[in-house]
């Protein structure tokens, strides 16, 4: 793991560092404060930040601390962008694979399912299903993690099409073994590369989804609240208290270009390591004689 991580731009360490302190302040952040999320400050209602009252973000229109709710709200969009990104990962994982190794008719008839679920009114069925089961952490998850793995699918069906041509799974396949074992020991493992390169941007994609259903009002009732939901109060005291809108804002942008920039990176890493080793197959190939 350290190598393939030498082989990416510097960015990518940058952005690791940037998450890894982001995640540690969403963490750890609500505790330094002596305000608490559920208990408004009724003397400082709308106030700037302020290091004498401790109330270092400011306060919002009903005297809540603004600091220890955005680490809250991060902390929420971190979780559900993290299962999501779990789920997502499975799902896609397994049915890409399955697709490309299976080809044919099948690979066909999978990968127009795929159409199928994808042309779906996301938001619409989201909705629906809030509605009637209410609003919880496993239907969000649930949810955002069975729309963000479409992409995911069709990059590892790909993949794993490549993949089944290739000597060791030709071999695999002539000595006996099962659809099951080949993929299993074969086409997963060598498509575990590429699906953790695209995990984080998975994770981009399941945290911009929670705040938009946030920011609709959609995603987890009060007193949680994702950065989405912070961003629909702070847009509605924009006038009265910016910085209401300017904190999640900042945090939520910082964090999807994180993740963004580390997907990137870790794609141009993964494309000079695939590089090298078909460097060094070629060279072990001896050149035949004319």
């Amino acid at each position: 793991m350290h190598t393939f991580l030498r082989r990416a731009p510097r960015s990518t360490t940058i952005c690791l560092t940037i998450l890894a302190a982001l995640a540690l302040c969403a963490l750890v952040g609500p505790w330094l404060s002596p305000w608490r999320p559920e208990h408004p400050d009724w003397s400082a209602l709308s106030s700037a930040p302020s290091l004498a009252r401790s109330h270092w973000f400011g306060t919002d229109a009903i005297g809540r601390d603004t600091f220890v709710r955005v680490w809250l709200g991060l902390r929420l969009s971190l979780l559900l962008g993290g299962g999501a990104t779990a789920i997502a990962l499975a799902i896609g994982l397994g049915y890409g694979a399955l697709a490309g190794y299976l080809g044919g008719g099948v690979e066909r008839a999978m990968m127009r399912a795929l159409d199928v679920v994808s042309a779906l009114p996301f938001l619409l069925i989201v909705i629906l299903l809030l509605t009637l089961f209410g609003r919880s952490l496993p239907l969000l998850l649930a949810a955002i993690g069975g729309y963000v793995w479409i992409d995911l699918a069709r990059v590892v069906r790909a993949e794993a099409a490549r993949l089944r041509e290739l000597p060791f799974v030709l071999a695999a396949r002539a000595a006996g073994a099962s659809t099951w074992q080949i993929l299993r020991w074969h086409i997963v493992p060598n498509l575990l590369g590429i699906a953790l390169v695209y995990a984080s941007l998975l994770a981009a994609q399941a945290i911009l989804v929670e705040s938009f259903l946030g920011f609709l009002g959609l995603s987890i009732d009060q007193p949680s609240a994702g950065l989405g939901t912070l961003l629909e109060e702070g847009a509605a005291e924009l006038d009265s208290a910016p910085w209401t809108l300017l904190a999640p804002a900042l945090l939520l942008v910082t964090t999807l270009a994180c993740f963004q920039q580390l997907g990137d990176g870790l794609r141009d890493a993964l494309d000079v390591r695939n590089a090298a080793a078909s460097e060094v197959v070629d060279e072990s190939v001896p050149a035949t004689e004319s």
